[in-house]
């Protein structure tokens, strides 16, 4: 593997990698968002309320809290290559579902099990860092995720033109199928276009896959800690779709919801210390420890990144819309902008931490997101519709060059546990969605937008806890020879 240079456009195997991660990154969320920027369209057709609209955009990433920890864990034990295959294929099926439905509960359905597909990121994430060395992984992981992050960006600006293309009532519906199919075939492309290391490599895999290992009590703790968040934030979505809420399940499904949260907490709790019952009776070697309150850091900024992304594309196109006085086809192409940044920003944010260092990198980016939302709070009707453009790219700058830095610094953190790193980190960036759509839908954009500059300023401080990446993190050989692997 050559890494002495970062070739994009050359034909070696690690750029192939690269090119075939993010295509399916883009597909996955091409689909996970193609309802978006036709939600006005699909109210008209449908008759829907304003309350269900909100429903259907926080069902849409609720899933993805649960699927990116599972997923994460799939990943390490069975490989990028299988697991991304049969996620695209799956999920095309729900993307179908959606395009056929007659009513809400139908669409409802269809978008909540359409969430799964946002676990798509946290495979690229492992598989990107198997091909790449330290010095490139920030560039190499931020173009991956950031020209895939691209695919909402297309949704965005694509699927109301492709919409009107087929015209009529249906023309949504064959809009959201066409990307369904999309999905479907990309899912044969891939399997066959992708091995999941290079040639001679180990794929080092975690000693179990029912659970995070840690190396050291107070670390048990806190991931146990941490995950109370990723409960908290399902436990929300119930009482939103409760008799309390929405009212699309009923009182005594709520009440079994909210049961099976804590029996499978438990389990949770259980699986943990079962994985990581050693560590109460002999102490880790150094040479194999690794910090898990660098994971929890990294899970707070994400929240407050990718978090503030989902919310704040998903609700962008309306925002647009009600405050300037637009079509949604305009509203649409105009929102779109926010995520346009991901082709350049999210790259830019990787390249920047190989190159000044992880965390310097983080301050500056996550200090530009708090006062890049404090400024879109601002924005009013009495603006030029130009200044709010130029006002949403600037915040989505730091926003996703922000994701990039954190998703630069995940998989130096312990090779082999890359996937559910990865996998808990990206779920709390749908815990972030699901609180900050959730809170708009009790307040006004404004009030919404000041809510994430708040957030993102708490992960400022809790960044003056991490650490910066140095030396090397061990994994051990099959043969139990260990081996180093730098991480700066």
């Amino acid at each position: 593997m050559n890494s002495s240079k970062f070739r994009l456009f050359s034909l070696n195997p690690q750029m192939k990698i690269l090119h075939f991660s993010w295509v399916a990154f883009f597909i996955s969320f091409l689909v996970w968002f193609n309802h978006a920027p036709l939600l006005g369209m699909i109210a008209e057709s449908m008759g829907l309320t304003a309350e269900q609209i909100k429903t259907l955009l926080i069902l849409n990433v609720a899933l993805t809290i649960p699927a990116r920890i599972i997923i994460g864990m799939v990943t390490d034990q069975y490989g990028p290559r299988k697991t991304y295959s049969l996620l695209l294929f799956v999920c095309a099926i729900p993307c179908f579902m959606f395009a056929l439905a007659d009513n809400f509960e139908q669409l409802a359905l269809a978008r909540f099990l359409l969430g799964f597909i946002g676990a798509g990121f946290v495979i690229g994430i492992r598989l990107v860092s198997e091909w790449f060395p330290a010095h490139q992984l920030g560039t190499a992981e931020g173009i991956y995720g950031g020209w895939g992050n691209f695919g909402s960006a297309a949704a965005a600006g694509t699927m109301p033109v492709l919409a009107l293309m087929f015209g009529g009532d249906d023309g949504w519906r064959w809009a959201v199928g066409v990307t369904g199919i999309i999905c479907m075939l990309y899912s044969f492309v891939f399997y066959w276009g992708v091995r999941d290391t290079p040639k001679g490599a180990t794929y080092f895999k975690p000693k179990s896959s029912k659970a995070m290992e840690v190396t050291s009590i107070s670390d048990f703790y806190l991931l146990l800690l941490m995950k109370i968040p990723l409960f908290a934030a399902l436990a929300l979505l119930v009482w939103k779709l409760s008799p309390e809420g929405v009212s699309l399940i009923g009182e005594t499904f709520s009440i079994i919801a909210y049961l099976s949260l804590v029996v499978l907490l438990i389990v949770e709790v259980r699986a943990a210390y079962h994985v990581n019952k050693d560590i109460f009776v002999k102490e880790v070697e150094p040479l194999h420890r690794y910090s898990f309150k660098q994971v929890a850091v990294l899970n707070v900024l994400y929240f407050a990144t990718f978090g503030s992304e989902l919310a704040v594309i998903s609700m962008l196109p309306l925002f647009f819309a009600e405050t300037f006085n637009l079509s949604m086809v305009t509203a649409g192409l105009l929102a779109s902008s926010y995520a346009f940044m991901n082709l350049a920003s999210r790259p830019l944010g990787g390249w920047i931490s190989d190159k000044y260092g992880r965390k310097i990198t983080l301050m500056i980016l996550t200090t530009g997101l708090s006062l890049g939302y404090c400024v879109m709070a601002t924005i009013n009707g009495e603006w030029p519709l130009v200044l709010a453009v130029i006002a949403a790219m600037s915040c989505s700058f730091f926003v996703q060059a922000g994701e990039g830095a954190v998703f630069a610094a995940v998989p130096l953190i312990k090779r082999r546990l890359t996937g559910q790193i990865a996998g808990m980190t990206g779920a709390y960036g749908n815990v972030g969605a699901v609180f900050y759509l959730t809170v708009l839908s009790f307040v006004s954009y404004q009030d919404f937008f000041i809510v994430i500059a708040i957030s993102a300023f708490v992960g400022l401080m809790m960044l003056f806890l991490m650490k910066e990446p140095k030396g090397a993190m061990a994994e051990i050989m099959p043969d139990g020879s260990v081996e180093l692997i730098k991480v700066n």
